[in-house]
């Protein structure tokens, strides 16, 4: 699941650099479709929602 959403945001972000502007649209192009890039993305995302779950059991959040 993670690598879907990893996927989707890097076609949104790539896809949103394009329309500003900021890159053009084969970079963009190439940004959206490169593995190794949802793979970091995706890698990304476990450690944060780790990182949260480390938190909210050090503070006492989590039920």
């Amino acid at each position: 699941m993670m690598a879907v959403l990893a996927r989707i945001l890097a076609r949104y972000v790539s896809g949103a650099l394009v329309a500003y502007g900021v890159i053009d649209p084969g970079l963009g192009r190439e940004m959206a479709l490169d593995p190794d890039l949802a793979l970091m993305i995706g890698t990304t995302l476990g450690g944060l929602a780790e990182a949260g779950y480390a938190l909210a059991v050090r503070f006492g959040w989590q039920r």
